[in-house]
């Protein structure tokens, strides 16, 4: 699915956010690596999982054409410094949910991106008709929860020792939903 680009100016800093788009695949698996190589709050550690630019070109392509998909990135100047993603699935009993995910560069944090992508996808969803978006987050990852709670999303479960850190310790996932009554 595509959307119609939105610029933003935060602090001072424009950026715009627009769906992802097959030119976008080199720049987004190297910025995969980067980020997840920047904070613990990702699934995987720097190069784990690696999606190479002809994989981004695949999931792209997947999600332009489909209608339960987006694939959205943060320009600035030409720079892609964020991602967001909504995956649904064609099961029957699953039409009314889809799994959204986000990361930003560290060095863009509290430009509100993140935020912004999150809002994009919320409209995306509810203008297609999508009742419930989920999502997983660090229990540390504290900003980011705040921010899920402030646009609807509540903590559906805990995944007990979820994810093993650089510090040896054991550390949860929050399991989160968004419900849209109607």
């Amino acid at each position: 699915m595509v959307i119609k680009q939105k610029e933003f100016n935060v602090k001072e800093l424009s950026y715009s956010i627009r769906s992802a788009i097959i030119e976008d695949a080199k720049a987004l698996s190297e910025l995969r690596v980067q980020i997840d190589g920047e904070t613990e709050n990702m699934d995987r550690e720097s190069g784990e999982a690696y999606i190479d630019p002809t994989g981004f070109e695949k999931i792209i392509k997947t999600d332009l054409e489909s209608l339960r998909n987006i694939f959205l990135v943060a320009e600035i100047d030409n720079r892609i410094v964020g991602y967001s993603r909504c995956e649904g699935t064609n099961l029957k009993r699953l039409l009314h949910k889809v799994e959204f995910g986000v990361c930003v560069l560290k060095g863009f944090w509290g430009y509100s991106i993140g935020k912004n992508l999150l809002k994009e996808s919320i409209s995306w969803a509810d203008s297609i008709g999508i009742k419930k978006m989920t999502l997983n987050v660090l229990e540390t990852n504290y900003k980011a929860i705040e921010l899920y709670k402030k646009h609807g999303f509540e903590i559906e479960g805990i995944l007990k020792h979820d994810k093993l850190l650089a510090d040896g310790r054991l550390y949860s996932t929050i399991v989160m939903g968004r419900f849209k009554e109607g």
